[in-house]
């Protein structure tokens, strides 16, 4: 990937370095830190050098009347404004340009506007965040929805206590995994995975797990949207899976009915809920007319944020079979490694690179009980 902005713009740190080299410094990094528990081969999968984005957010700079796109910069001490973007996907591409243009020209779509968001998918569909410090009234709706024509996009606006939406608030991404396409409802301000093209990948790679651990139940914490869940509940009997965020469990149910799947109970329990409720320490009613004793659970996946598991969830985890932890931070990973290995053995691992051009790293690991 080239980009003029390299150097200036904080946003792709690993400029100086050539794609591949990253990829392996990455490799080497993440089986540095699994040494101690995984000598075996381990699964690299990599992403397109450029486009791979689906997610972004802009500041919105404004010099007297004109308006630029912005990000922090190299040293993190400010902003410096942008001409392009190559990084993100051609679908947010060829929108946010000619956006700029008509904000620059209509004053109302301007005044006091300061982020631009863009959530798009691999089937051209694209929703546009406008943020703004003031109220939005009438006449921001009426050239809001000329945007939307002419853009051919969904657009959103949002201010301090107020959003206002012009047709929907998602996106439907259509993405063909193991053989099948899988539809996902992603939602304006839930998470969503940046990288298509590397989060088919990721999953795939935990089907091919699922697929060692013989089937029975499966229980999965930090579900999300059910990307994981859903395609790889059709190895499973029965599916319990749990995430904290409401908006994230309404995407998922809505997902089970688009992909016409009955079988998945979505709870909204955090990480440390669904441990307390496993091993009834605690009731809860959102718990209401599902039966926890029905469930046996062969397989779990994890997918935790950057701090990793918490004690008690780790705990849990040590008595089921068969265990797919999803990283995003290969350092926690390493220390929940530690507790895991006493009950378990890492028979696969992989890293994934859903953020080329910076330090961060995705990987994952599979393990099964001694």
């Amino acid at each position: 990937m080239e980009c003029k902005h390299f150097g200036s713009c904080g946003s792709c740190t690993l400029y100086r370095t050539d794609y591949a080299t990253q990829l392996k410094d990455k490799e080497e990094r993440v089986s540095a830190l699994l040494a101690p528990f995984y000598r075996g081969a381990m699964g690299v999968f990599g992403s397109p050098d450029h486009h791979y984005r689906a997610r972004a957010e802009f500041r919105i700079w404004h010099e007297g009347d004109h308006c630029d796109y912005a990000m922090g910069n190299l040293e993190k001490n400010g902003a410096v404004t942008i001409e392009m973007c190559p990084k993100v996907s051609l679908a947010i591409e060829k929108r946010m340009w000619p956006l700029l243009e008509k904000i620059n020209d209509v004053p109302i779509l301007k005044t006091k506007l300061f982020a631009v968001e863009f959530l798009a998918t691999t089937t051209d569909a694209c929703l546009i965040t406008l943020l703004y410090h003031r109220r939005l009234e009438s006449d921001w709706e009426e050239e809001a929805k000329k945007l939307e024509s002419v853009l051919q996009c969904k657009i959103l606006g949002r201010s301090r206590k107020q959003k206002v939406i012009l047709s929907d608030e998602f996106v439907t991404e259509k993405l063909r995994i193991d053989g099948r396409e899988v539809t996902y409802r992603h939602y304006e301000s839930g998470f969503t995975q940046p990288n298509p093209a590397v989060n088919v990948k990721m999953i795939e790679w935990a089907i091919t797990q699922a697929q060692k651990t013989g089937g029975g139940d499966f229980l999965e914490s930090y579900c999300g949207l059910g990307n994981f869940t859903i395609p790889l509940s059709r190895y499973y009997d029965k599916v319990l899976a749990t995430e904290v965020s409401k908006r994230s469990i309404y995407a998922a149910q809505e997902n089970c009915v688009e992909n016409d799947v009955d079988h998945i109970a979505f709870v909204r329990l955090s990480s440390e809920e669904m441990t307390e409720a496993l091993t009834k320490v605690r009731d809860f009613t959102r718990l209401r007319g599902i039966d926890l004793d029905a469930y046996n659970f062969s397989t779990v996946l994890v997918d935790p944020p950057r701090a990793g598991l918490d004690e008690a969830t780790t705990g849990l985890i040590s008595g089921i079979e068969s265990i797919i932890y999803i990283s995003c931070n290969p350092e926690t990973l390493a220390r929940d490694l530690k507790q895991l290995t006493t009950t378990h053995q890492v028979e696969d691992a992989a890293i994934f690179d859903q953020f080329p051009h910076t330090g961060h790293i995705e990987s994952g690991v599979l393990l099964r009980k001694r």
